[in-house]
């Protein structure tokens, strides 16, 4: 049998969505609960196709309730489940995402969110030497009809220290590496989601493990670890 997302999943979060207090959520809490339980299976079978070609260390499910101390959207609840996985580090960089929200605001994310300041700065230096190698990578037609294009904020001229003349300015400037894939709540639901997602996961890999040899070495090539 396989493994799917709950159908259930999308009209609860449509309802939640109209009734986004703690009375509601209270009265459908064992509701919410037992959906729960569902989706953290499908997101374990997630984890469990990436150990076959990856190595995962922690695969975290994020709770319900939203922090709102610093928000104007003071809803106690979302209304998507999210779930990253990990690679182990230091020798692997990289992570997953998967974001399970109604009206077709699905979607899988991988890369670099938030690069450590360090880490950061690696990765500038690496492309201010040489672009080459990433650029065959992104622009990789397999690769693209996959994930697209490479997408994250970044600056708007150039971080401090490098040429905002530079021929690799555009990929110097960015402050995430990341690419996204979008999927309808009828894919979500289909009985090929779990695969697809593995195939989508798979493709990545030429860009993990480039960044992660330019995260583990210097500039001169030398292991860091």
């Amino acid at each position: 049998m396989s493994i799917i997302v709950p159908k259930e999943v999308f009209p609860f979060f449509k309802k939640l969505q109209k009734n986004n207090n703690r009375d509601w959520f209270s009265e459908h809490k064992t509701e919410f609960k037992a959906i729960e339980a569902k989706v953290k299976v499908f997101y374990n079978a997630i984890s469990d196709n990436l150990n076959k070609h990856d190595i995962i260390d922690k695969v975290k499910i994020f709770r319900i309730y939203r922090d709102v101390r610093f928000s104007k959207d003071k809803t106690p609840y979302k209304t998507h489940f999210g779930g990253s996985f990990h690679r182990k580090k230091p020798e692997l960089r990289g992570g997953y995402y998967l974001h399970i929200q109604p009206n077709n605001e699905s979607f899988l994310a991988t890369g670099f969110w938030e690069p450590h300041k360090d880490d950061l700065l690696r990765i500038r230096k690496e492309f201010e030497m040489d672009d080459q190698d990433i650029r065959e990578i992104i622009t990789n037609k397999k690769f693209k009809s996959v994930w697209g294009e490479l997408v994250g904020d970044e600056v708007k001229t150039a971080p401090k220290g490098f040429n905002k003349e530079h021929t690799a300015i555009d990929l110097i400037r960015k402050k995430q590496f990341i690419f996204t894939r979008k999927f309808t709540d009828k894919e979500v639901l289909s009985d090929g989601f779990l695969k697809e997602i593995d195939t989508s996961f798979k493709a990545i890999r030429p860009y993990f493990d480039y960044m992660s040899d330019v995260l583990t070495t210097n500039l001169n090539g030398e292991s860091l670890l």
